[in-house]
């Protein structure tokens, strides 16, 4: 028997929105009392006919998904990422049978759970007691499954206080938290899981992701979509990156965000810093990419274009590396005297980092007489090869740790 229990073939999703014209003269009451007329009898005719309502005076198709095709097996946390409007939650909808597909089929062998958003499948008159047991109904769960289960869903969620008041009344933290609980803990064999954990507080979201954990190593299937790198790298080994509704690439979780990362690796090689203050203006600042090639540890070469008008200054350049899960783990800074009048051109070299392979920005920022004058976060974007390292351990740490620095020991011999 085949393990597979999600099966996409060519999945496409279009919608059909509508623009207003704008016809660029005066519009008068008598204008719009007509349009809404007119507007109120093509409503009805399409009612009439089976059609879409669609507000606007043209009509536009647009494809969210576009033959997206892909097998998970039994056991699998898969990530999900993508930029916004990538088509990541309308395939999550897709899957849990929210919304049906324009085009291709999805075959899906087991109980869903989903939680794609705060408090999806809630009833906001009910309270948190009633909803737990609605939502297990809806997921095919019997009463007694979840009497079972009920006892660890109040716990995880925190909200035995307000079990019996109606959830309307929760805080949106609140209302995610017993979301989550109530997917996590009733036994459905797939478990679906948007963004939503973005609601919840820095303790909560560390809870969810070790239910997350636990769940897998149980041998049920999680779809995980989120934009936090660090939460997709630790959770999944496997990753589907979405871009303009196609799937760009399937495979090991690292290719994935490394892909995903570099295609947002800044078109800012060559950024020009737009500043001017006391005549001291930045023209631009390039990296340079061909240093890197060399692999682990190499230096980094920044190059820094100055121009001064008419004063000599002594300033200080100050950066601050960061690594694609947006952990800062390195400042430098460089103090330089008498920068002279005329175009400058600096190249700063940073020796000895001691940076993993990984993709890493920069923020940047200019101190002149003890003012800053300058500060851009993501200036520039890079990437640290694998070359050069004959340690498996640090290459399988990409983007995951700091700088890696090898430990020196003394032994001493007591007997």
């Amino acid at each position: 028997m085949s393990d597979i229990v999600i099966k996409a073939e060519n999945l496409g999703k279009k919608y059909t929105i509508g623009h207003q014209a704008e016809n660029g003269r005066y519009t008068t009451l008598r204008d719009v009392l007509m349009q809404s007329a007119g507007n109120l009898w093509h409503k009805t005719k399409d009612l009439i006919q089976g059609k879409p309502i669609i507000q606007g005076d043209t009509m536009e198709e647009v494809w969210a998904l576009k033959d997206v095709s892909f097998d998970i097996r039994r056991g699998e946390v898969v990530g999900i990422i993508g930029r916004n409007g990538a088509g990541k939650s309308t395939l999550l909808k897709v899957l849990s049978r929210i919304t049906e597909p324009s085009a291709g089929r999805v075959t899906i062998k087991g109980r869903v759970a989903s939680l794609l958003e705060v408090g999806t499948g809630f009833h906001p008159e009910l309270t948190g007691r009633e909803n737990i047991y609605l939502n297990g109904a809806i997921m095919g769960m019997t009463r007694q499954e979840i009497k079972d289960k009920f006892d660890e869903i109040v716990a995880f969620a925190e909200v035995e206080k307000f079990l019996d008041t109606p959830v309307k009344r929760y805080s949106s933290g609140m209302y995610v938290r017993l979301a989550f609980a109530v997917a996590a803990h009733l036994e459905a064999e797939i478990l679906l899981v948007d963004e939503v954990l973005a609601v919840g507080d820095a303790q909560f979201q560390k809870k969810c992701l070790g239910k997350m954990e636990e769940v897998a190593k149980n041998g049920r299937t999680v779809l995980f979509v989120s934009h936090n790198m660090g939460a997709i790298q630790k959770l999944t080994s496997r990753c589907i990156l979405l871009d303009n509704g196609e799937s760009l690439l399937d495979s090991n979780v690292n290719k994935v965000v490394s892909t995903y990362l570099s295609k947002n690796i800044n078109s800012s090689r060559n950024e020009t810093l737009d500043t001017s203050q006391n005549d001291f203006t930045i023209k631009s600042i390039s990296f340079n990419y061909e240093a890197v090639q060399n692999g682990f540890n190499k230096p980094l070469n920044f190059d820094l274009f100055v121009n001064l008008e008419n004063h000599k200054y002594n300033l200080t350049i100050g950066f601050i590396i960061i690594n694609s899960i947006g952990a800062k783990l390195m400042l430098s800074e460089c103090d330089i005297d008498e920068i002279p009048v005329g175009v400058t051109h600096l190249t700063l070299i940073l020796e000895d980092h001691h940076l993993p392979p990984g993709n890493y920005s920069i923020n940047f920022g200019i101190v002149i007489n003890g003012i800053q004058i300058l500060h851009k976060e993501n200036v520039l974007s890079f990437e640290i090869l694998d070359l050069g390292i004959d340690n498996p351990r640090l290459t399988q740490k990409r983007d995951k740790v700091g700088a890696y620095i090898p430990c020196k020991y003394i032994a001493h011999k007591i007997k």
